[in-house]
Formats: structure tokens, sequence, C-alpha cells
């Protein structure tokens, strides 16, 4: 039987952004607890360009934000700022709810800039979607990294090969990225019941056939092996326990229940999300159909 690959949908935005969506997909509504997977650039943005996302709305899941190149200023209701750089992790738990906005730093705006990086979301277990809202950020050299075959890894969240994430998590999960070299080959036990591969470039392949660029492949139980060509290559891993149901996804917000949706959109609408400090702009929502 064929690895199932999943391809990405993409959107262009202005700028020459190029956003890839490989979660939600037909053949996978999740990976482990991830429900949402973007990948976005590489872009170099122009310095005309305002590429801000304003203030808006989450619940039921943390929005878990990692960067290959640029910067991002993280905002939230809670009163976190937050530089986001290359290597490091952003986990921010909405729970019952939370606001957040993604903006350029002040002094890099009016300035050529590039941007590149995955935003993924990982589901709250069921009975976590009322719990407080919260907000972590790990810099890239508190994260455990070591070599392994001559390959460079960085665990981002979870546990693999007997070390541990400081990302504190309530749902085994697993985010893992793996740098190869030049002609440099590389094999990994099993790290998780459900886990799969990502190549955010060219070069990579997987078990002896290669993972295009941009492509999601599920893996099995068995050991993974990973080989890079004259170019070297990246593989992105995600993963972790199965979510014991299928959560339901509505704009911004992830539920068990479609009625706990519904009370999100109305409560959005009337403006009773907490704000966000110092931040004006605010992002509708599509309209809600009961």
């Amino acid at each position: 039987m064929s690895a199932v690959e999943l391809k990405p949908h993409e959107t262009a935005l202005p700028g020459g952004l190029v956003v890839r969506r490989l979660l939600p997909a037909a053949a996978a509504r999740a990976v482990g607890p991830f429900v949402f997977f973007d990948h976005f650039g590489p872009v170099e943005l122009p310095p005309s360009l305002d590429s801000d996302v304003g203030g808006h709305p989450h619940i039921g899941l943390a929005t878990v934000t990692y960067l290959f190149d640029g910067v991002l200023e993280h905002r939230d209701s809670l009163g976190s700022v937050q530089r986001i750089e290359p290597g490091a992790i952003n986990w921010m738990h909405a729970g019952r709810g939370i606001v957040h906005s993604e903006r350029t730093p002040a002094e890099l705006r009016g300035r050529a800039r590039p941007l590149h990086g995955l935003q993924l979301w990982v589901a709250l277990p069921p009975g976590e979607g009322d719990t407080a809202p919260s907000f972590q950020h790990v810099a890239a050299d508190a994260l455990p990294q070591w070599q392994q075959e001559g390959a460079q890894l960085r665990l981002l969240v979870g546990e693999f090969a007997g070390r541990l994430s400081p990302v504190a998590t309530t749902w085994p999960t697993l985010y893992l990225d793996v740098q190869l070299p030049p002609n440099t080959a590389l094999t990994l036990a099993p790290a998780a019941a459900q886990w799969a591969v990502y190549a955010p470039q060219p070069g990579l392949n997987v078990d002896s056939s290669q993972l295009a660029e941009h492509r999601l492949r599920l893996l099995g139980a068995e050991p993974v092996q990973l080989f890079s060509g004259s170019q070297g290559a990246r593989a992105v891993f995600i993963g972790g326990a199965a979510l014991p149901q299928t959560p339901r996804m509505w704009w911004n917000f992830v539920a068990y229940e479609r009625e706990t949706l519904g009370r999100a959109a109305a409560r959005w609408a009337a403006g009773e999300f907490p704000a966000i400090p110092g931040e004006t702009q605010r992002i509708a929502a599509p309209p809600w159909r009961d």
C-alpha cells in the first residue's frame, strides 16, 4: 500500500507571500492532536507591505508558531508582548477564549524583510475547552538540540530520544525539526502513535522514495529512514496520541460541540472576548449559520 501524502491548498497573498495549508484535509482531519498546518513563505516582503494580522479570537486550541526566517511580534489579551525569532516556539493556549495579533516589529516597518515559517493548531482534548488561557515562549537555545548521524535535530514539543521539550502540554504531542546536510542518511524510531513528516524544501527522501516539497506524508509504526541529496534537506515531524473524538472547527475556533462554536461566534460579534492592550484592529468573523 502506498503511503498517504497530503498536498497543500495554496493561497497567494499580497507581496508574493504564499500560504500552504496541509491540515485539515479530506484524507486526514488530524495527526495526533494537530488539526491545522500552515506553511507560509519563504518570501522577501517589500517595504511598502503591511503584513500584520490584527486582533482575532481563538477557543479550544493551542496555536504553535515556529519561524525559519524573519521576525514577528505577538500580542495577546493576557498582556503578553513577545518577539518571535527563528528557532523559538510560541505556544498560546486559548482555552475558553483569547485574542491575539501578529505584527511586524516597529524597527522593521518600511523595510524589506524575510518571512518564512509554520503555524499549527493543536486541539485541546475533551474537557479542556473551558480552561484558562495561557501563553508560553521558549527561546531557540532553550530547546533540546543534538547531532545524530550527521543531522541536526531540534525538539520543539514533546519527548523524543530521551529528551524533553520545556513546552508544557496536556496531551501527548510531538513536534521535531530535522536538518540534514548534503548526502546524509538518518534513521528515526517511531516517535508517536500517530505521526507525519513534512518537506518544507526540496531534496528529502523518506523510506527510499522522494517526498516532494510541500507534501505531508503520514507514517506508520516502523522506523523511518531519511536521505538528503546534494543540496541537503529539512524534515519537520508532527504527531502524538490520537484524540478520543474528532473536533469540529469553524473559523478560528475548535470545539467538540457545534453549540460551543456558535456561542463563541456570538461572543465575538458582541465584543465579549477580552481585548488586547493597545490593539485597535479587530478582524471580523464570517457570518455564523445555525
